[in-house]
């Protein structure tokens, strides 16, 4: 979860001329990337293979 502080400081780095979706966009980017990291930490990865087996479904 992005805290109020990390949200500010994000919005405080980006260009002043973007839509109101561009900066949801970012933000949502952001979400994610914090809970790739948090999952990183704690272990809950997948290897290669595992990953292709998971959507092998969907590489057909």
């Amino acid at each position: 979860m992005i805290t109020k502080t990390q949200l500010i400081s994000t919005l405080d780095q980006l260009p002043e001329n973007l839509t109101v979706e561009e900066v949801i966009e970012h933000i949502i980017f952001v979400g994610k990337m914090q809970k790739g990291l948090a999952d990183s930490e704690a272990g809950k990865l997948n290897t290669k293979e595992q990953a292709k087996a998971k959507l092998s479904k969907w590489l057909k």
